[in-house]
């Protein structure tokens, strides 16, 4: 598929998916006209990208990581910064989770006290 194609099913801008070429995290092929030709996983690809990215990843730790994902198969040092970034979002959602809870108090706390006495 073209850039602009998986521009729009993937939702990533061109711009984003150019950078992503560049900071070697998606590859292309190029047609013989020089355009930009992608396999139909990089969509997926694009998609673990940008969850990775939302996670607090930084492309080199996903340039890192990525060849995992490619080929099933992790170097004893590669496994190890896996399981440190799944257990850094672990923390991470539970601190999420935690705040969400307490906004939740709050807005029930609001609303009680906002109910119109008779």
């Amino acid at each position: 598929m073209r850039i602009g194609q998986l521009a729009r099913r993937s939702g990533v801008s061109v711009r984003a998916l150019r950078y992503y070429e560049e900071q070697r995290l998606l590859e292309s092929a190029r047609t013989p006209g020089g355009q930009r030709d992608y396999a139909d996983e990089a969509l997926e690809r694009v998609q673990l990208i940008q969850d990775l990215f939302a996670a607090g990843l930084s492309s080199r730790t996903v340039v890192e990581l990525l060849p995992c994902v490619s080929t099933g198969v992790a170097t004893p040092a590669m496994l190890d910064q896996l399981i440190i970034e799944r257990d850094r979002i672990a923390a991470r959602i539970q601190d999420l989770t935690r705040a969400k809870t307490k906004l939740g108090h709050v807005i029930e706390n609001v609303t009680a006290a906002n109910v119109p006495q008779d």
